[in-house]
């Protein structure tokens, strides 16, 4: 038996002998209401009405977790991996294969607004870290296709965080951390107001030395304010806005193509929803966005050995996205729910060093959308949706959805199903150019894009299982799949190079390469083995069939998290986070840099007063094993302690 387990196992022994239950416990002691998930279908439903799989992380856990950021709250959901690295943005967390650097095939959305980035090739980096863990109220993450809900980059899941409700936030918070690594840490948040117009304006920022073996010295700055007003009684307004600063290292000493430097990305955003109540079981809901990034990485570029002199190289520029969009919900009759409605959104990428052009690309989304959830039966419940998506880069598409859940017996559900969705190339993979001039001379390209990448797309086939047993203080959720991919876009060398350099050239074009399978099965299983414990134990099977070495090991066959919490007397809480991953291609790296990897995660928290104001410290140590690389072979993740100390009033 390995250490973890065994720890675990002399904790429970430890936590059992403590905990104090009355002989009055009973099953209604280990009931809880069924989750209500908002964000899968566009409609609230219960977790077993649901058409897709869904793992939600709520406040206590990740307040338990130790984590730092969301990507790192990942490593809790069966079927994703996640990087800490900061070199291509910020860290990362993608769904049943790393296949680039930039983990563009899902949706990440905060309270509704689609946050990845059109300029870093759609990926979501940083929209994992556009708020602090300590604003976040839950963490809905959908594992399987949600083209039919959210668009084009929901094709292989979305990530919905939802931040607290402002009064629930009122009065002051502070909390700082420091410890190994340089960790540095600080946040601020203030709420004031009352029930029919509440604010929160809160700061932070989180500081490290990054991964050994990288250009190190991360950090995060975010600010972000949020009202909630209650305009009538029918009538609520929702508004939020802030800024987030990313900066960090990047590079390599001694490789003329990527050296050491620092490079940052800024960004900011502004948020206003409306919703009106119709009528007693329908509404209309509006929503109206703008984001904007910029990305700032320059180095210079060694002409050695034609002349002793250099170049800058840069590859800033900016880009922004405006969204618009109207849902409208209504019942009819006890048996069939329907939302419907549309969206118009437009991305704007400027780079003349990407681009080769200082013109923009413009891409506009429009997007009609609906979902039906109709109950013809007590005990059957079908889902049908779909999205009709037309973008001005690559035409139209329809992603369906077909979800039946049957309700077997009490808390045992069975679901079955099938969905397409599709991902257009980012405007980087259409129309990249990237080349080094000196003088009017051509010296080197590293991406022409032909232009002729073509949307990739999966049809996803899935069963799956939802199982509720109190008597036992447990539940199980299965997820067997099959996800068809066609069309998959990839990085190729030219043949022959499409341009003549000064310095030798080989540059690289995106491609649709081959069609390949993602099939498997994923589990979760959650267990309260005595009052104030809980075990999360969740394992995946992923086999990828491409005949491309790196994309098959794009995912880990094999992939098993063992969580334990455990609230101690006098208040303290115990965490201990376990993680196995089978051989798995680095993100950062080729295809011949596979690893596996195990860490293992520790926390123990006290509760605190001052005076009136209530406090915790916890002592979080991440990997209590060995290192492991992370992201790239150069990279490790090496063992890091470090204090919390939060105090609100």
């Amino acid at each position: 038996m390995s250490r973890p387990i065994c720890l675990i196992a002399m904790l429970g022994w430890v936590g059992l002998a403590n905990a104090q239950v009355p002989a009055s416990v009973s099953e209604k002691d280990f009931l809880t209401e069924m989750p209500i998930v908002l964000s899968v279908s566009r409609l609230p439903q219960r977790l077993d009405d649901t058409p897709g799989a869904v793992t939600i992380i709520d406040r206590n856990m990740i307040r338990l977790s130790g984590a730092r950021d969301v990507a790192d709250l990942m490593r809790l959901v069966p079927g994703f991996q996640t990087s800490t690295s900061f070199d291509t943005g910020a860290p990362l967390a993608s769904y049943h294969g790393g296949f680039d650097s930039y983990s563009n095939r899902i949706q990440v959305l905060v309270d509704g607004r689609s946050v990845y980035s059109p300029y870093l090739v759609g990926g979501i980096g940083p929209g994992l870290q556009t708020v602090a863990l300590a604003d976040i109220e839950r963490i809905e993450v959908l594992r399987g296709s949600n083209s039919a809900a959210y668009g084009a980059r929901a094709m292989l899941g979305v990530i919905n965080i939802v931040t607290r409700h402002t009064v629930d936030t009122l009065g002051l918070q502070v909390s700082v951390t420091g410890g190994e690594n340089d960790i540095r840490d600080s946040q601020a948040r203030i709420g004031w107001g009352g029930e029919d117009a509440s604010f929160r304006l809160a700061v932070d920022r989180r500081a490290d030395g990054g991964l050994v073996g990288s250009n190190g010295h991360n950090e995060i700055s975010r600010a972000n304010f949020r009202a909630d007003l209650r305009a009538s009684a029918r009538d609520e307004v929702q508004l939020r806005a802030g800024t987030l600063a990313i900066d960090a290292g990047r590079g390599f000493a001694g490789v003329v193509d990527d050296p050491l430097r620092d490079r940052g990305l800024d960004s900011g955003y502004a948020q206003l929803d409306w919703r009106r109540n119709l009528a007693e079981d329908e509404d209309l809901a509006f929503s109206i966005s703008h984001s904007e990034e910029s990305y700032r990485d320059s180095f210079p570029y060694s002409l050695k050995p034609f002349v002793n002199d250099s170049i800058d190289i840069d590859a800033s520029g900016h880009s922004s996205n405006d969204t618009v969009s109207l849902q409208h919900t209504f019942r009819r009759g006890s048996a069939l729910r329907v939302v419907w409605g549309g969206e118009v959104r437009r991305e704007q990428v400027v780079s003349r060093p990407l681009y080769n052009t200082d013109a923009a690309f413009v891409t506009d989304f429009t997007r009609l959308f609906g979902n039906a959830e109709w109950r013809f039966a007590p005990e059957l419940v079908l889902n049908a949706g779909a999205m009709y998506e037309k973008s001005s880069m690559s035409g139209d598409s329809l992603a369906p959805r077909l979800m039946l859940n049957w309700h077997v017996a009490d808390g045992q559900t069975l679901r079955a199903g099938v969905s397409r969705a599709f991902r257009p190339p980012s405007t980087f993979e259409k129309f990249s150019d990237v080349r080094y001039v000196w003088n009017g001379l051509l010296l080197k390209a590293t991406t022409v894009s032909s232009g002729n990448v073509q949307p990739e797309s999966v049809l996803a086939h899935e069963l799956g299982y939802l199982g509720d047993f109190p008597s036992l203080g447990a539940n199980l959720d299965v997820r067997v799949f099959h996800e068809q991919i066609s069309g998959f876009v990839r990085r190729q060398e030219y043949a022959v190079s499409p341009v003549t350099t000064l310095f030798p050239s080989n540059p690289v074009d995106y491609v649709n390469g081959e069609n390949f399978s993602i099939q498997g099965v994923e589990y979760q299983m959650k267990w309260r083995p005595w009052r104030d414990a809980q075990v999360i134990f969740n394992q995946a099977y992923t086999e990828i069939s491409s005949t491309d070495r790196g994309s098959k090991l794009a995912a880990p066959k094999l992939a098993s998290s063992l969580t334990f919490f455990q609230k101690l007397p006098g208040g303290l809480d115990l965490s201990l986070m376990h993680q196995d991953s089978g051989t798995v291609t680095l993100q950062g790296a080729g295809y011949l840099d596979q690893v596996a990897m195990t860490r293992t995660d520790l926390r123990l928290s006290a509760p605190l007063r001052f005076g009136p104001n209530r406090a915790e410290v916890a002592l979080v140590v991440q990997n209590l094993g060995g290192p492991y690389q992370d992201f790239s072979p150069r990279f490790q993740f090496q063992r890091r302690a470090f204090v919390t100390l939060r105090v609100e009033n």
